[in-house]
């Protein structure tokens, strides 16, 4: 599958300009096939879809990738799975003039991530409950993703501009300090990753092998107390920086949808 995405995907452009109208990530147009030999094309023809991305093949050629709105199977889609996302030039499309409501500079992931069952590690999934349990962020999705590592890699399939991590890491200090890291890019070798690993270094990689990357990428980290089996609860000092946690997740996101509308933004394909 890698292989595929690499043949037919590489940087675009944040978007084309059809008929005179800009469309993008977000946009909805309607499916126009220049040919009817394929079956997909004439069942197509004429559906109603929502560009994912701008792409370009190894020849030089700027395929827009969608997904049919009425897709049942979208997410599929969206995690650049073939048989739910589908290539058309811009001869190929008709601008519809409308949205789906995703912020210019893309959307941006917020992933908690641990296990519930080892006391702090489990700080992530709490901070994501947190701010699932507040006023929605608009273009941000957050996901309690626990111990499901491969999940994640696949969610980052999808055309995410930006992704922050939520975990509890010892690095040294307190208990509760919370840290900001911008991991490095992921080394383009062949050591074995292990889908079930949540630790946010092995993820990126997996995603990597899977053939995307967003763009920007921040981990915030809490200092855990313990993470002893079977302690189903956080830390006093632990629980003590949720909600602070969640506050800085927040002022990262706008950070990074300021960044991330810049015109040098563009998601990171693996090579």
């Amino acid at each position: 599958m890698t292989e595929f995405w690499t043949r037919m995907a590489g940087r675009g452009p944040g978007e084309v300009i059809v008929g005179g109208t800009a469309v993008g990530p977000g946009s909805r147009v309607r499916l126009r096939p220049r040919s009817q030999a394929d079956i997909f094309d004439l069942v197509l023809d004429g559906c109603e879809a929502i560009v994912e991305s701008v792409e370009q093949s190894e020849d030089g050629s700027l395929h827009v990738a969608v997904t049919l709105a009425g897709d049942p199977g979208r997410d599929l889609g969206e995690a650049r799975m073939p048989g739910h996302r589908f290539f058309y030039s811009a001869e190929e499309i008709e601008p519809l003039g409308e949205h789906d409501g995703r912020p210019a500079g893309g959307r941006i992931l917020v992933a908690g991530i641990g296990n519930v069952f080892l006391g702090d590690d489990g700080f992530g999934v709490e901070v994501a409950r947190h701010l699932a349990d507040q006023p929605e962020i608009p273009g941000v999705d957050v996901v309690d993703f626990g111990i499901r590592g491969m999940d994640l890699a696949y969610a980052l399939q999808r055309d995410y501009t930006a992704v922050i991590f939520v975990d509890a890491a010892p690095r040294g200090h307190a208990p509760g300090t919370l840290t900001v890291l911008e991991p490095e890019p992921p080394p383009d070798d062949d050591a074995p990753v292990a889908g079930h690993s949540m630790d946010p270094v092995s993820v990126l990689r997996l995603a990597a092998r899977l053939g995307r990357l967003p763009a920007l990428v921040r981990v915030v980290c809490c200092e855990p107390a313990t993470v002893d089996e079977a302690l189903f609860e956080l830390s006093e000092p632990v629980r003590a920086m949720v909600g602070e946690a969640a506050g800085l997740v927040k002022a990262l996101v706008m950070d990074m949808i300021a960044e991330s509308a810049g015109p040098s933004s563009r998601d990171r394909l693996a090579q």
